[in-house]
């Protein structure tokens, strides 16, 4: 029979194949983890093959903001792709890409002014890091080539974006040599509602002191730290590194990725600082999660920098950038999103977390609780067994998706209350279980 016959005739997904042929994320092929297979996803469901329907506390990793199968998405995607589904970008423009670069200028502070569309997060860090490089170049200062972080982050797999991500929990062992050496100052200690000390600030501050002449910008993800660990910390930190930076005559990066369109109760998490960056990265929820894209913002001031000095031009051009399709259904995202009282919802799911997690705090095995906007996070003492973990969180009918010592839900924002419940109720249980 051929192939296309075989998989039109059947429904069932080949476990066995999956097994033996595809390479999840962060697994080994020799002793893979277990799948769950997923034959439909809609609201905040996702039906597994077995006729299990799991409530989605990840937003399939912090992207499907109004969950799965959403009508105004689906027609988006379907109107698109009866006009054109792609088309390259070079050479060429097109009404989606125009209008959904409207759309981020007008959402985003007023002085970034110029949007580059990429195929993923992770590219688009790249793309910064090459913007601040690109930018120092023009300005005749070549050694002005690393970039400052601080420990504890993460900005995605590629090999740039892999070079500032934490030295210890990333993957800098494995590919040392290869991967560029950047600076790494401590992570923020001052947590969300706390003030921001001199203590907090003194070794990024001495960092750029000593070394301000080979770095070509700092790199962060605004109040919340991510993948990285799910931190939250003093949005004052972040007043203080504009500064610094000014002082320095250093750029300024903020990586939106995971915290951008709503996720932290502001649309973007800059705003619970006031300051704005140079260069933003923007993903992840950006066409609530329907399809990959992401983009890169920068100021006039970096994109005609860049421009005057040699070759004139940005050396970046991803084939897929600003595809239609993806273009199409971000752009309906958001006009979805800013047409209704997103922040409401969000401190709604805010305050369900909150609730819902608190008793965590009870528990022996568990070193802290924290929620800000549609993030909860319950931090063990040790790491978890994911196997097992995973396998009690379905068998609770959800789906949690831990890491380390980490057990984290965000929620699409569209869930309910009674969905909230069970969530976080599940969390509960399956943490007390393990103490």
């Amino acid at each position: 029979m051929p192939l296309t016959a075989m998989a039109m005739s059947s429904h069932t997904i080949d476990l066995d194949f999956d097994r033996h042929h595809l390479w999840h994320p962060y697994t080994s092929v020799s002793n893979p983890l277990p799948v769950y297979p997923v034959c439909r996803a809609y609201d905040v469901f996702l039906e597994l093959e077995d006729g299990r329907k799991l409530i989605d506390g990840m937003s399939s990793w912090w992207a499907a903001i109004h969950g799965y199968n959403h009508t105004v998405l689906n027609e988006a995607i379907v109107s698109q792709i009866q006009r054109m589904s792609h088309v390259m970008f070079g050479g060429l423009t097109h009404e989606p890409a125009v209008n959904l670069a409207k759309q981020l200028i007008a959402l985003t502070p007023q002085s970034l002014q110029k949007v580059f569309f990429s195929d993923s997060g992770s590219v688009s860090v790249e793309v910064a890091i090459k913007m601040a490089v690109q930018y120092w170049v023009a300005l005749g200062k070549t050694s002005k080539n690393r970039l400052l972080t601080v420990r504890s982050g993460y900005h995605g797999d590629t090999f740039a974006a892999m070079s500032v991500c934490d030295p210890e929990t990333g993957m800098h062992s494995l590919f040392k040599g290869v991967i560029q050496e950047q600076f790494f100052a401590a992570a923020p200690a001052c947590r969300f509602h706390e003030p921001c000390t001199e203590r907090d600030l003194a070794d990024v501050c001495l960092m750029l002191e000593q070394h301000h002449m080979e770095i070509a910008a700092v790199i962060i993800e605004p109040v919340v730290q991510g993948a990285g660990g799910m931190r939250f910390y003093a949005p004052e930190y972040l007043v203080r590194l504009r500064e610094l930076c000014d002082c320095y005559d250093v750029l300024l990066i903020f990586d939106e990725i995971a915290t951008g369109f709503g996720r932290t109760g502001k649309m973007f998490a800059l705003e619970h600082a006031g300051i704005v960056p140079d260069i933003m990265c923007v993903g992840k929820a950006l066409t609530g999660g329907y399809m990959t894209l992401a983009a890169t913002l920068s100021t006039d001031r970096v994109a005609e920098t860049i421009c005057s000095g040699n070759p004139g031009l940005f050396m970046h051009g991803p084939t897929f950038m600003a595809t239609p399709l993806a273009c199409a259904v971000a752009s309906a995202n958001l006009n979805l999103l800013v047409s209704y009282d997103w922040q409401k919802t969000v401190l709604r799911l805010e305050a369900g977390l909150r609730q819902g997690l608190a008793s965590c705090m009870e528990f022996t095995n568990v070193s802290d609780v924290r929620v800000l906007g549609a993030i909860g996070v319950v931090e063990l003492h040790r790491p978890l067994d994911m196997a097992v973990v995973q396998k009690k969180f379905v068998d609770k009918g959800v789906w949690v998706r831990p890491f380390g010592r980490l057990v984290y839900l965000m929620p699409p924002f569209i869930m309910h209350d009674e969905e909230l419940g069970i969530l976080t109720a599940a969390v509960c249980d399956i943490v007390k279980t393990m103490q």
